[in-house]
């Protein structure tokens, strides 16, 4: 990230978000808009004195995932790049009383801006790269497992800030009742195969191996792993699962009955064990739960924005899976790591890579390859009754003036040649290439005379 905040060439947006999107590959026009920091950018050195100073400290922290606080002009999490906070105007004094100003006062380099506004910025781009990730399965949607209603009931990234040296409780992790867990139950696929999403999220398997090792390096618990199937399908993870086992991890198979309830202060994890077929009680001190992954929530928005289409799971879809992995079906619009579908570090790496590379290609070449069978309109025919502009799957279709009068017109770089318009003009002034009624009828006399020939 510090790398890319520092780069020549890269103009970092943060703070921001994609307004809309027009125009077409090699030609793409993106407004952006900049939401306001209430902080100079290029005044603040990112020293944390306004924050250290803001008298409102007990805001839930989004980054600790409420399990710690912070202060209302923070740092989304400690490496953020930039290095420059951001003022919560929901939570700051000034802006529900218009007292206060605390960092204004304290801060050495004056950088505090109260009068900031959103901006809109425009940008003319040859090629996109949407990267936008993946939103953790909330375990909540779930009430089998007695996640928020249960004490001591965590998903996994609540276990990870817990045990981060950096995070709300400095690496110690407690229960409830400020003891240390004994005994530990990590259960798998919270939110996948078929609990509430039918697809497997790939990471979980490894995922709850790492948790495993860390409650036991770490916190010196017993763990107990609740498993449908181990699934560690990379390079080098089934060396990791068996040395997770060697390392005094019990791993349980169960199907789908898996609960967790409250017991005599303690939780009690049911399910039927897949070997022997019967039902199995265990009683730990806390349970953490391998949540799976889902589309962002605002994902149908973003594929609105861009043009492109949703897979049946609500990932971003890809052109072909396995001749275009990275390309969508508007030219020029390129996937990159879990928006596509889940996956893990390395496989969102590499497609990161083959992405950035298919973009740079089509940029390095001038040029674009055009569909073949594009459609076209007949200007003089058109009588403007925007029939096909409303039928177009791929916005190709707009109007224009002709001779004083509105009429369609394609743009061929973003046709797909489905041919929907020219198959409902009722004035047939829509055509397509390769596929005049000339060229069809010629094919359907050729097959005839074939056939006739044949006897």
């Amino acid at each position: 990230m510090v790398s890319v905040g520092r780069h020549e060439n890269i103009t970092l947006l943060s703070y921001s978000e994609v307004e809309k999107v027009s125009g077409y590959v090699g030609n793409f026009t993106v407004t952006v808009r900049c939401k306001p920091r209430y902080v100079n950018e290029e005044l603040c050195t990112g020293c944390g004195t306004c924050a250290e100073k803001c008298p409102w400290k007990k805001i839930p922290s989004e980054f600790d995932l409420g399990l710690g606080k912070r202060p209302a002009i923070y740092f989304p999490f400690a490496q953020a790049v930039p290095r420059v906070p951001v003022i919560d105007v929901t939570n700051c004094a000034y802006f529900k009383t218009g007292k206060c100003r605390a960092c204004e006062k304290f801060c050495p380099r004056q950088a505090i801006d109260f009068g900031q506004q959103e901006q809109l910025v425009e940008f003319e781009v040859g090629t996109i790269v949407l990267a936008t990730g993946f939103h953790d399965f909330n375990p909540q949607r779930s009430s089998q497992y007695g996640y928020g209603a249960l004490d001591n009931v965590l998903c996994g990234m609540e276990f990870e800030r817990l045990i981060n040296s950096g995070g709300p409780t400095t690496g110690n992790v407690l229960l409830k009742d400020g003891r240390k867990p004994e005994k530990i139950a990590i259960l798998h696929c919270v939110g996948s195969r078929g609990d509430q999403h039918e697809y497997c999220s790939r990471v979980c398997c490894m995922y709850s191996l790492k948790l495993a090792q860390l409650a036991r390096d770490y916190v010196g618990a017993e763990v107990v792993e609740y498993y449908r199937d181990m699934r560690t399908f990379g390079k080098d993870y089934e060396a990791f699962y068996e040395r997770v086992g060697r390392h005094g991890v019990d791993f349980k198979r169960f199907d789908q009955d898996i609960s967790v309830t409250q017991h005599n202060g303690r939780l009690a994890v049911r399910a039927t064990d897949c070997y022997t077929g019967q039902p199995q009680e265990t009683l730990v001190d806390m349970v953490i739960l391998s949540t799976g992954m889902e589309p962002n929530l605002d994902t149908p928005e973003v594929a609105r924005i861009f043009g492109i289409s949703l897979s049946p799971d609500g990932f971003f879809l890809e052109k072909h899976p396995k001749l275009g992995p990275v390309e969508t079906a508007t030219d020029g619009v390129y996937l990159a790591g879990a928006c596509q579908g889940p996956k893990d570090i390395p496989d969102s790496v590499a497609q990161g890579g083959a992405a950035a590379a298919a973009a740079l290609s089509l940029m390095d070449a001038g040029s674009v390859t055009l569909e073949p069978f594009t459609t076209y309109v007949i200007a003089e025919k058109c009588g403007g009754c925007r029939t096909c502009e409303g039928l177009c799957p791929y916005s190709a279709i707009s109007m224009v003036d002709f001779n004083g009068r509105r009429v369609a017109y394609i743009n061929e770089a973003l046709c797909k040649g489905c041919g929907a318009c020219a198959a409902a003009c009722p004035a047939g002034a829509a055509r397509q290439h390769g596929f005049t009624n000339e060229q069809v009828m010629a094919e359907i006399e050729g097959i005839l005379e074939a056939a006739l020939m044949a006897g």
